[in-house]
């Protein structure tokens, strides 16, 4: 890849965010900044902004993508073992993240690839071991979401081949009971008979606060989501007939899911999986007029029958 460091753009961007305030606005500012400065081929400006951010105190959510920006510019630098310990952060951070075909070069993907398939086994097997404690501690609503992220994860294409056999494959068979268990054992009680009605007058309450508007497809000043990562697992076992479902999700103004619900079911046990799978998706958020909105879409779920 093309190295540039000497664009007369580039030092004026890197200037400014170097007297930038810490605080979050202005940290979403330098973030955006240094995405601009990786576009431009400005890989060592771009590099300098994303390691002054990572020092810095930031946001949470930031940590992932100053990481997987670090690795993009590593790698166009040539810095390969460098680029792989921020891609082993990424996958740390985000085990499901892959990055797009239309935002990185073949090169790129196959680095992210490679790290991925030598992580993922353990990171699976760290996962049901939290997921088991929790159960052990009867925590049973945090081990039923524990052991349906090992159920998506082990759909994963990096780690096809190791899931068909020990450990991964036992870890499969025991992740679907103790998920089972889980959720069973997680489900609320039926709600007490409600009392009856006391009527008291009431203090009129303060006006609220309007909720952020939320966008759909139909509202045209709106540019929609674009996935960056939305993968559905696999169906857990033989599927006789082919099966139709949607999920409705909606996305934040960081590309996050906020919330999601079934709408049309496929089965119990793979609507869980599903759901569960949601909590991975991520999005360019939706924009209207340049400023990210939330955005509610439904994703279609269509299952094959088994050959």
């Amino acid at each position: 890849m093309k190295r540039t460091t000497s664009l007369p753009w580039a030092a004026s961007v890197l200037a400014t965010l170097l007297l930038s305030s810490p605080h979050a606005s202005a940290q979403e500012a330098d973030l955006g900044a240094a995405r601009d400065l990786y576009a431009s081929a400005a890989y060592d400006d771009a590099l300098a902004v994303l390691n002054r951010l990572r020092s810095a105190a930031h946001p949470p959510g930031q940590a992932r993508t100053i990481e997987q920006y670090r690795a993009f510019c590593l790698l166009a630098l040539g810095r390969t073992a460098d680029a792989e310990q921020a891609i082993e952060a990424v996958v740390v951070s985000d085990p499901s993240y892959q990055p797009s075909e239309g935002d990185v070069s073949p090169r790129v993907r196959s680095a992210f690839a490679d790290v991925r398939r030598r992580m993922l086994p353990a990171i699976i097997q760290q996962q049901y071991a939290r997921a088991k404690a929790a159960f052990d501690k009867k925590d049973y609503s945090v081990a039923a979401a524990g052991f349906s992220q090992v159920l998506v994860m082990l759909t994963d294409g990096s780690v096809a081949a190791d899931a068909m056999q020990p450990p991964l494959s036992d870890l499969r068979t025991l992740a679907v009971g103790f998920e089972e268990l889980s959720s069973k054992a997680a489900a609320p009680p039926p709600p007490p008979p409600p009392p009856a009605p006391v009527v008291v007058a009431a203090p009129a309450a303060p006006a609220a606060s309007a909720a952020p508007r939320v966008y759909t497809p139909e509202d045209r000043d709106v540019v929609p989501p674009v996935i960056l990562s939305q993968v559905l697992p696999a169906y857990p076992g033989v599927v006789p007939v082919a099966r139709t479902g949607r999920i409705e999700v909606l996305i934040d103004e960081a590309g996050f899911v906020e919330t999601a619900s079934v709408a049309t079911p496929v089965s119990s046990n793979y609507d869980r999986l599903a759901l569960a799978a949601t909590k991975n998706w991520r999005y360019t958020p939706a924009t209207v007029n340049g400023v990210p909105v939330k955005f509610r879409k439904v994703v279609q779920v269509s299952i094959t029958p088994t050959k």
